[in-house]
């Protein structure tokens, strides 16, 4: 294993800053600036006025390695990393995060060691050593770090094994810059094709969804039946309604009766609406093109089954991300503990602006083409 020597993070508070509002203090890292592929975030890196002097083991070098101890969640555990190539001695980092400095680095690329732990972290080897206290979840690096076991290679395979995963991490990572630039511009050509949603600049004529829509809400979990030959069935959760698309990652299963299946069984083109969440992802909602054999949506999903004779659903599911809709989920909205929901009234008097039908299809066939190229 290699030796590391693990510098704590400061809290970035008294002695170790204040908010520094001039934008001219020392920059600190925080788990925000964590990404999942071990990239380091730079956006919303937050500045701070330090009043201690003695703080030069605290700048963070090429080639440490951030750890993430405190935060995560039981979808998300601590214990990521990031491997940090910017400027020295220009960084910080605070208490929610530990430095791994490998001590030995003639020995050890620190590179190698990231994706090491890189590694354990994906396949979720950080939890066995979390502990939690206070809803937060917090990783015992020292344990966790003494128990990775990395193979010790050569060190001309370290740097092949880094050279071959670096190219690996930034193709992912251009792929992922043109999928938001095809995102972009199915946006863009929706701007150019319907107007600005908001102000309804082409005055097109507005109908309530309840007008163009069957909606329904989903199987309550929990609930309790006394109806036996129960069928297990995939159903989808908030988790996987996402803003513009669904995430198939991970896919639960329900009991339910056949009366059940039939009632909240999923049709390709139906839209998944979130009852509930951030206030502003409140309402979002995607199209749900293969659904799962038999698979229904749980009770704080809505299912919106449009009238395609009047509504297509490309053109509701990008109406869905634009002003208009954004605006009218956050003002009715009820709000408590940072989370907003909507209910079915709300959701049923949503006003939706209703272009030709023949220019839906022509922005349709776009996209189409555009998820050609995904």
């Amino acid at each position: 294993m290699a030796k590391l020597l693990e510098i704590t993070g400061k809290a970035i508070s008294g002695e170790w800053g204040q908010d520094d509002d001039t934008g001219t203090g020392i920059p600190v890292l925080r788990t925000t600036n964590f990404t999942n592929e071990g990239f380091v975030n730079y956006k919303n890196v937050v500045t701070r006025s330090i009043s201690k002097k003695n703080i030069a083991e605290k700048y963070l070098r090429h080639g440490d390695v951030i750890i993430e101890k405190s935060g995560g969640s039981d979808k998300q555990p601590v214990g990521r990393v990031i491997f940090f190539e910017g400027e020295e001695n220009k960084y910080l980092f605070n208490n929610f995060t530990g430095l791994l400095r490998v001590q030995n680095p003639e020995e050890w690329l620190p590179k190698y060691v990231f994706y090491a732990l890189y590694a354990y972290y994906r396949n979720g080897g950080t939890r066995a050593f979390e502990n939690r206290t206070t809803g937060l979840h917090n990783l015992q690096v020292d344990n966790y770090v003494k128990s990775v076991d990395i193979p010790k290679l050569s060190y001309r395979k370290q740097q092949h094994i880094c050279e071959t995963l670096d190219h690996v991490r930034d193709a992912v990572a251009y792929r992922e810059r043109q999928l938001t630039k095809l995102d972009e511009l199915v946006k863009a050509r929706f701007v150019e094709m319907f107007g600005d949603m908001l102000l309804n600049s082409l005055e097109w004529p507005e109908k309530p969804l309840e007008g163009l829509a069957d909606i329904v809400s989903g199987i309550t979990k929990g609930r309790k039946t006394t109806e036996t030959g129960l069928i297990e069935v995939p159903y989808m959760a908030v988790s996987n309604v996402k803003s513009g698309y669904i995430d198939w990652t991970t896919i639960k299963t329900i009991l339910a009766t056949k009366q059940e299946i039939e009632q909240y069984r999923l049709m390709p083109d139906d839209i998944l609406m979130t009852e509930g969440g951030d206030p502003d992802k409140v309402g979002r909602g995607a199209i749900i093109k293969n659904p799962l054999k038999d698979s229904i949506h749980q009770n704080h999903i809505f299912r919106v089954r449009l009238d395609k004779s009047e509504l297509l659903p490309a053109y509701f599911a990008e109406y869905l991300q634009h002003q208009k809709a954004k605006r009218y989920f956050l003002g009715c909205a009820k709000q408590t503990t940072g989370i907003a929901s909507i209910n079915m009234r709300q959701l049923r008097a949503l006003p939706v602006l209703i272009p030709p039908l023949p220019l839906q299809n022509q922005f349709a066939a776009f996209v189409a083409e555009v998820d050609k190229s995904k």
